[in-house]
């Protein structure tokens, strides 16, 4: 046996001595053709006459693509050998001292769970197995069909290695939230995986060989339930972007070269961050019928306010002649919270910048998710680091507010100074109104901040139903986009059905929800073709329960049945400023105003230093006429007998016209709305413009019929100032000059003004009775403001004296006073006037900067507070907000109500006049009592004595359905427009209603006088909703195009807020007749 074991032997040693040679003879070949691989580029450089560069540069790349590679491929080997050499440098070094400690040993606030590694060790081999099957037979086939180029693709290696995931360490939080498990895993993953694929048509290979992934993974087994498997779902994600490092193979070797190598990381980082970085997660559903938008995407804890403010002693990095001459720093700072990124701007040549910024920021998960601040100075080329700054979101949380200097770390000086307030998320709207006015006082000095939220709307999208087919009756591949003012989110596509499910989550800041509104559109993948549109007033949300609305809604401009499924929701934010005490403990810390070099100290010397030394006036100078302007206004009712312009056939067949009005007065021009084929239109517009009393003023009114051309005179008239103040109030028809007929009806008043504050209630509530088309809103006062000076202003950034001018808004009107003289106390002496439609709500703000750019401060002033002023005048000094603390300007603001006669005459009414307010007759709209009166003058006769027609309507609100009903019953005495009567409908819209989404008709009844319809037509909207809105219904003839018979029957207007709609009483209603 030993001589047949050594002749074996000695046979193997002889065949590996002969193998010897060809081996190194094959490896010497192989080093060969490295040599003159190496060498081509040289000489190909050469033969083609190439500039040395060429060479040294595609050197540079290969040695640095060669360093980089190498040391990826050191650091994946000292983690691998790190792993497997754990157990002897736990046990054998780190605690070779400690030999005694039990097994089940742990952190208190992390555990070990080596149970788990065991078991994700044992089934390592089949993960691999499972995701070489999902690669070669579901994803592979998935890339071939997605293009021709890649029909060749294949993976020709996958092999995950036998280096499983290990899980650190587990911290488990079981204290906020009894309905869920919440477990934060810290993951380290270092891997031998290699997965190789190939496109075998251009002879490309690409892979990877080895990966490293640390991080932070948090699992939340929510919701727990009351039966197998107990746990309704698993929802993981990252709180921070994981560290990864991967090693590439084939062709992708090209990512590592220097520059490609960190783009192609962040490419593969922003992929995982995509879906498992919050705010994105992603969820596995245990059981059915979960809202797994819901799970996936949760409303948040709460929002974080932040104002950076300011820094202190920060590191000098500018320096000149290589450090000989010592500079400062131009820094700026970088605030993250998870996936949110904010950048502040740079402040030039200052270690003591001053930012005064605000960002708000959603805090998805407590705690766990970190601030961090950066602070670096820019520069041309590359910024260099100041420190920074890292805070739990937790403890803000716990302390509401936190207003603390912070040192910065890693840097060998430097302190930043945040206010940090935590915003709880209220279901109610009690405390809107207050938020509202505290954000209105709240001023954010920098234009790169957007202004402070009142609330947070978050929108989850599930599914449509019935969506429209697609040209050729193919299936549509449907997307959402949602808008909010110019804010635009869009939904993933669900590709060919018309029946979509999407379940998507969106979130939005609101600075108001009284005012705006979200647009929804439906459209297909490619969003040319629009499938169907809605808006929702989030005013109506603010009435509905717990500010929530989980319902179908029916899309309009769509199909008839097409409707979408959304759980709206609204959270109002709401700041608890309770007396907190300092997060910080750290006595190196100064509060504000204690450090020595702090900038408001440096800021307070330098502007007392340059601020005027005489006595300052304590009350304004205006001149006399201040005050003295007036308010005119303008209701545009209707016009008849007009000159019908639009001929056909070469003037055989005359046509009608399209009329609109422009007015001219005082410098101002206005223009109605245009009637389309109308010789007697009907426009009820309002205008309203402020005057000053000046010889020969004249109000111009010029009628034109809209063509598609040049549009055509219809008239015109002009009117004396000085006699419309004379008479104060007029209510008369003008004739037209320079055509042959045409008359205008105007009422036309100059509002008297009144200093008395019990007038406004009455005031108000006649305004609240109006309406008009054009949707004005009549003004209850008129504001005048005299600016007369500044004292005390900030000094520009460099330390010079600022030319300070001063902007004034109030609501949507603004004015610019000029630039004053380079001074922190100029002077303006301008005078600004402003309407207003409710005193006790509207705000003055008052803006002042240099040269209309760097902010020096701002006061905004509640206009209610005049109402408490002796005569409504405020005269004297207001302290600017967002300055030094001197910084005052001084104004002289009056108001002065608008006491309109009308109002007077309205106060006089009896009871019966009333009435007819409750249950408007088709007369009440669209004029006014006033305009009814006259035309009843002249027409002589009631409406609904006049043959024109009856409409029998019911108006109903169901409080259970949150549903607006309208049924439409018949018609009586319609006016035949034919010898062979006519082919009566009706069609109605509720305004104001900007996209149409209300409009809708009846069928047609053929030949008949009194038709009846009995259909009805119901509207998704809350019951304040539906009281703003108003009925125009109009009762057609079906004409065929080219016909010569009249098309409107009778009209009516129907304001629903004079209605009881929860009574729902059917009534007939008298139709107006407004063709010619």
């Amino acid at each position: 046996m030993a001589a047949g074991e050594d002749a074996d032997s000695a046979a193997v040693s002889g065949s590996a001595a002969e193998e010897t040679p060809g081996k190194q003879a094959v490896a010497v070949l192989f080093g060969f053709g490295k040599c003159l691989l190496a060498l081509l580029p040289v000489y190909l450089a050469g033969y083609f006459g190439l500039s040395l560069s060429f060479v040294l540069f595609g050197l540079a790349v290969y040695v640095g693509w060669r360093q980089h590679r190498d040391g990826k491929q050191a650091r994946l080997n000292s983690a691998l050998y790190a792993l497997h050499s754990e157990t002897y440098f736990t046990s054998g070094s780190v605690f070779s001292k400690r030999r005694d400690l039990p097994a089940w040993v742990n952190f208190p606030d992390v555990e070990k769970v080596e149970w788990l590694n065991k078991i994700l060790q044992q089934a390592w081999p089949f993960v691999g197995q499972y995701l070489e099957k999902l690669l070669v037979e579901t994803i592979a086939p998935t890339i071939r069909n997605s293009s021709a180029h890649l029909q060749t693709f294949s993976f020709t290696k996958v092999d995950l290695g036998d280096k499983a995931v290990k899980v650190v360490g587990v911290k488990a939080h079981t204290e906020h939230d009894k309905r869920q498990v919440l477990l934060d895993l810290y993951i380290s993953y270092a891997g031998n995986v290699e997965i190789n694929v190939e496109i075998k048509k251009y002879f490309c290979k690409a892979g990877v060989k080895g990966i490293q992934l640390h991080g932070k993974l948090r699992v939340i087994l929510e919701p727990l339930i009351g039966d197998v498997p107990l746990v309704g779902a698993i929802t993981m994600f990252f709180i921070r972007r994981p560290k990864l490092d991967i090693n590439w193979t084939g062709l992708t070797n090209l990512l590592d070269i220097p520059g490609l190598n960190a783009m192609s990381d962040t490419m593969v980082m922003d992929a995982i961050a995509s879906f498992l970085v919050l705010p994105n997660r992603l969820t596995v559903p245990l059981v059915a019928n979960l809202h797994v938008a819901q799970l996936r995407s949760p409303l948040p804890r709460g929002i974080v306010r932040i104002h950076l403010l300011e820094a202190e002693n920060l590191a000098a990095k500018d320096n000149f002649i290589k450090g000989v001459i010592a500079g400062k720093s131009d820094p700026y700072a970088v605030l993250r919270v998870g996936t949110q990124t904010f950048t502040s701007h740079h402040v030039d040549n200052n270690l003591n910048p001053q930012w005064r910024e605000m960002y708000e920021v959603i805090v998805h998960e407590v705690p766990g998710q970190e601030l961090e601040v950066e602070v670096f100075d820019k520069d041309p080329d590359q910024d260099d680091f100041l420190g920074r700054v890292k805070l739990d979101l937790g403890l803000v949380k716990k302390a509401r507010v936190v207003d603390e200097w912070f040192p910065l770390k890693d840097t060998p000086s430097g302190k930043v100074h945040l206010r940090l307030e935590w915003l709880s998320l209220l279901p109610s709207a009690e405390r809107l109104s207050e938020v509202l006015q505290r954000n209105r006082n709240l001023t954010v000095s920098s234009k790169s901040s957007d202004p402070p939220s009142a609330a947070i709307l978050t929108v989850y999208l599930d599914r449509a139903q019935d969506l429209p087919m697609k040209k050729g009756n193919k299936d549509p591949s449907p997307m959402v986009q949602f808008s909010v003012q110019d804010i635009t989110k869009e939904s993933k596509t669900s590709y060919g059905t018309n029946n979509p499910v999407w379940e998507d989550a969106f979130t939005f800041f609101i600075q108001d929800p009284c005012k705006q509104d979200l647009d929804i559109q439906v459209k297909d993948d490619d969003r040319s073709l629009t499938l169907g549109t809605l808006t929702i007033p989030l005013s109506r949300i603010l009435s509905s329960a717990e500010l929530s609305m989980d319902q179908w809604f029916q899309l309009d401009s769509s199909g008839p049945a097409s409707r979408i499924y959304m759980n709206v929701i609204l959270r109002v934010l709401w700041l608890n400023e309770e007396p907190t005490s300092p997060v910080s403990s750290d006595p190196s810390v100064p509060f504000p105003g204690e450090g020595e070099d702090g900038v408001i100290t440096d800021l307070t010397h330098r502007g007392s230093s340059v601020s005027p030394t005489h006595t300052r006036p304590q009350h304004t100078s205006p001149e006399s006429s201040f005050g003295t302007e007036g308010v005119l206004r303008i209701h545009l009712v209707e016009a008849q007998n007009l000159v019908a312009k639009d001929t056909f056939m070469g003037g055989m067949v005359k046509g009608k016209s399209d009329p609109y009005v422009k007015i001219r007065v005082g410098g101002m021009a206005y223009k109605s709305r245009v009637i389309k084929e109308n010789l007697n239109p009907v426009w009820n517009e309002l205008y309203e413009v402020i005057l000053t009393m000046l010889p020969g003023q004249e109000v111009q009114f010029d009628l034109f019929d809209k063509d598609m051309d040049q549009d055509d005179f219809l008239g015109r008239f002009k009117l004396s100032l000085a006699d419309l103040i004379s008479a104060q109030n007029t209510d008369q028809w003008y004739n037209l000059n320079d055509v042959k007929t045409g008359q205008v009806h105007l009422i036309m008043e100059w509002l008297p003004k009144v200093s008395d504050p019990s007038r406004l209630e009455q005031i108000l509530s006649y305004q609240s009775q109006q309406s008009y088309v054009n949707k004005a809103v009549p003004s209850a006062a008129v504001l005048f403001v005299y600016l007369e000076r500044a004292h005390g202003l900030p000094l520009k950034k460099n330390g010079k004296e600022p030319v300070a001018g001063a902007e004034l808004l109030l609501k949507n009107t603004s004015y610019r006073t000029k630039l004053g003289d380079r001074s922190t106390s100029p002077c303006w002496d301008e005078t600004f006037c402003f309407l207003v439609q409710d005193p006790r709500e509207e705000i003055l703000t008052i803006r002042v900067s240099h040269s209309w750019g760097q902010p020096l401060g701002t006061v905004v002033f509640p206009v209610k507070e005049l109402l408490a002023e002796q005569d409504l005048v405020l005269d004297r000094w207001l302290t600017l907000d967002g300055a030094l603390p001197e910084s005052e300007i001084l104004i002289r603001a009056e108001l002065k109500l608008l006491d309109s006669k009308l109002i007077q005459s309205a106060d006089g009414k009896n009871g019966s006049e009333e009435v007819e307010h409750i249950i408007p007759r088709a007369e009440t709209a669209p004029a006014t009592s006033q305009e009814l009166r006259h035309r009843t003058v002249q027409g002589g006769g009631d409406a609904g004595d006049s043959g024109r027609g009856q409409i029998k309507l019911t108006i109903a609100y169901s409080t259970e359905e949150n549903r607006l009903a309208i049924t439409i019953y018949s018609c009586r005495n319609l006016a035949a427009c034919s010898k062979d009567g006519s082919d009566p409908y009706v069609s109605f819209i509720l305004q104001p209603d900007k996209n149409r989404s209300t409009k809708r008709k009846t069928s047609t009844k053929k030949r008949d006088l009194n038709p009846e319809f009995f259909e009805s037509f119901d509207f998704d909207m809350s019951l304040e909703e539906a009281k703003q809105r108003r009925l125009e219904l109009s009762v057609k003839n079906s004409v065929s195009f080219m016909s010569r018979e009249r098309e409107l029957i009778g009209k009516l207007y129907v304001d629903l807020n004079q209605l009881d709609l929860k009574a729902g009483i059917a009534q007939w209603y008298d139709l107006t007749h407004e063709t010619g």
